[in-house]
């Protein structure tokens, strides 16, 4: 008996909302968490630039112990600065997983998402200019 294989995409409908930036996509340019390409692009770039900051914060804290405790003499110090370099590089690379995963575990709204407006007939958001019905018409 050969069974068809299911997909976790086979629980949803065509067209999804994506749960960072709150627009509708076709199912297949979602990701499994339902992020979009753009969103995952923007989390990577935001990501990346929190990575620095902690790559240079680690670098920071390497040169400290590195002046502070090895006190390096002045013949190899320029491998000590390239062991501090490199360090910042790396601790970069880490802080920038560590802050995209952390963005992807919470799986919360970008900042800048506004979410769509309904325009269903018999919603309150359809007429913007009200905002509740007319206490008359409910009598």
């Amino acid at each position: 008996m050969d069974r068809a294989r299911v997909s976790w995409r086979d629980r949803y409908p065509d067209e999804v909302t994506c749960v960072r930036c709150l627009e509708v996509y076709d199912q297949m340019m979602l990701d499994r968490l339902l992020w979009c390409d753009g969103c995952r692009r923007r989390a990577r770039a935001r990501a990346s630039w929190w990575g620095w900051l902690g790559g240079v914060a680690f670098g920071l804290v390497l040169a400290a112990y590195v002046w502070l405790v090895i006190k390096p003499s002045d013949l190899v110090i320029g491998g000590w600065t390239a062991t501090v370099v490199a360090g910042m590089w790396i601790g970069s690379k880490v802080a920038r997983e560590l802050v995209y995963g952390g963005m992807r575990f919470t799986n919360a709204r970008a900042v800048e998402a506004v979410p769509p407006t309904t325009s269903d007939p018999g919603s309150a958001s359809s007429d913007p200019g009200s905002t509740s019905p007319d206490p008359d018409d409910l009598e």
